[in-house]
């Protein structure tokens, strides 16, 4: 539950901002600011949470992690507000935006705090009202850069109409807020000695909100729950394949009685039965019917031989699947004992996947890594149907030059580039799952979807590239066990 105006006014009486001064800023998540403040020798951390259903303002008395990246909006408030001088911080009427005047030198600047749960934001506007900057960008709302706001002007113009009344409809946060009357908001009481301050920054801590350490929790089991889970299907499929591997013997035992009896063997057998010569028991081994006697002899001698080699690197494999699994268990009992909800919302906030899940199953293979998803399409139809529905314009398409094989597509994210760790990612799964497999290197086509012109009369799936870039790939058998640890079936 959100602060109501009683409860904003009372904090703001307790605090007293006015001549404190603002020696720093820490933006830990894009929904929460810190303003570090001194005042007659005492500091204090003012929290701003604009999080949907906990929006407050309140003194915390808990440190606020930074974040690793600097974020946007907190890098101009140090530019034009750190340093700067508090002259006052009022309520506007019943509205719950605060308006904190603040003097640097010569100019005065006005911060607006709007604690409306479906519309909560930070507006920075010069003396004139003229947007500076604000915390979350809403251009339908005129809330950007050379913007205006100045909700004290629609106070006074509206004259009969409620207060709070906002100055555009769709800022309205509830349809009926217009025609009904104001609820009697009652300010919450708590047991026990402390400031009204003190008890509201414990009572979001522990309740309440999903700002809350038992929200937060649960987001966090959700989200190493789902990591642990595909981690132990991977680890599965590895120790199947590493059952089959172990069976290499049996392979080759089958490859000698085969070509000890090549005589009794025609093409077209689905099966032969004879003696194993190695137990002296009767044995039954499956054939291709398609193949010569010979070639299915030489079948399950290429069988060992893969099993052999490919033994001791599954079995590293599981071995690092195992560690990592007992790393992210170990990682989620710390996290769940952490007792300061900003810093597990820091560390939520940057774990977190970025990525939407669609509704729809996708077709093809998907990779979740680092934050990017990498779609493979496995034949010409999965290219074409991801082609016609799942990517866009500014997707990267990467394909092996000269050979067959699957399209493989980068999911853009916004304002961000490629790194090249992911773009190597990528190519690595194009040549991977192409012809030119077996040759361990290979030269990839990659550019945007959006320079890619299907070919007139041409099969399906196939499509020309114009402004197409070269990738020159070497396979890398750590970088592709890294990948299928990162697949994500559930797409």
């Amino acid at each position: 539950m959100s602060l109501n105006w009683k409860e904003i006014n009372l904090i703001l009486s307790e605090l007293s901002l006015e001549g404190s001064q603002i020696q720093g800023v820490i933006q830990s998540a894009f929904d929460v600011l810190a303003l570090q403040l001194y005042k007659e020798g005492k500091a204090t951390t003012l929290l701003v949470a604009l999080t949907p259903g906990a929006c407050r303002l309140h003194a915390t008395y808990r440190a606020v992690p930074k974040p690793e990246k600097p974020l946007r909006f907190a890098e101009f408030f140090k530019s034009r507000i750190v340093n700067g001088w508090i002259t006052e911080a009022v309520q506007l009427g019943e509205d719950r935006i605060v308006r904190i005047l603040v003097r640097r030198g010569d100019l005065l600047y006005r911060i607006y705090l709007r604690l409306w749960s479906n519309a909560a934001n930070v507006i920075v506007t010069d003396a004139d009202g003229k947007i500076l900057d604000v915390m979350r960008r809403s251009p339908k709302r005129g809330e950007i850069s050379g913007g205006s706001y100045m909700p004290e002007a629609t106070q006074q113009a509206a004259q009969g109409t409620p207060q709070g009344t906002p100055e555009m409809p769709d800022q309205i946060e509830d349809a009926s807020a217009a025609i009904r009357p104001k609820r009697n908001f009652e300010i919450r009481s708590f047991e026990g000695p402390g400031s009204f301050n003190e008890h509201i920054d414990a009572y979001y801590a522990e309740q309440g909100s999903s700002l809350s350490l038992e929200a937060l929790r649960e987001q966090t089991k959700k989200l190493y729950e789902g990591r642990l889970g595909r981690l132990a299907a991977s680890l599965e499929r590895l120790r199947e394949k590493r059952a089959t591997y172990e069976q290499g013997e049996t392979l080759k035992e089958y490859g000698d009685i085969l070509m000890a009896n090549l005589h009794q063997i025609r093409t077209g057998d689905s099966w032969f039965e004879g003696l194993n010569f190695y137990n002296n028991e009767q044995v039954r081994i499956k054939l291709d019917p398609h193949k010569s006697p010979q070639a299915n002899a030489e079948a399950y001698y290429e069988q060992y031989r893969k099993a052999k080699s490919g033994l001791s690197e599954v079995s590293e494999e599981i071995e690092r699947g195992e560690a990592e699994q007992k790393r992210l268990e170990q990682e989620l009992a710390a996290l769940l004992l952490e007792q300061n909800p900003l810093r597990l919302h820091r560390i939520l906030f940057k774990q977190r996947q970025v990525i939407k899940p669609e509704d729809k199953k996708r077709p093809g293979l998907t990779f979740l890594r680092k934050g990017w998803m990498l779609i493979v399409g496995r034949d010409a139809a999965e290219n074409d149907d991801l082609l016609r529905h799942y990517v866009k314009g500014s997707d990267l398409w990467l394909h092996a030059r000269d050979y067959p094989g699957s399209y493989v597509f980068i999911k853009a994210r916004a304002g961000k580039t490629v790194p090249l760790d992911i773009l190597l990612d990528a190519g690595n799964l194009a040549l991977f799952y192409s012809k030119g497999r077996n040759n361990g290197e290979g030269d990839l086509f990659y550019t945007p979807v959006k320079f890619l012109r299907r070919a007139k009369n041409g099969p399906k799936g196939l499509v020309i590239p114009t402004q197409e870039k070269n990738l020159h790939i070497v396979l890398e058998d750590r970088r592709l066990k890294e990948l299928e640890q990162c697949r994500n079936d559930s797409q």
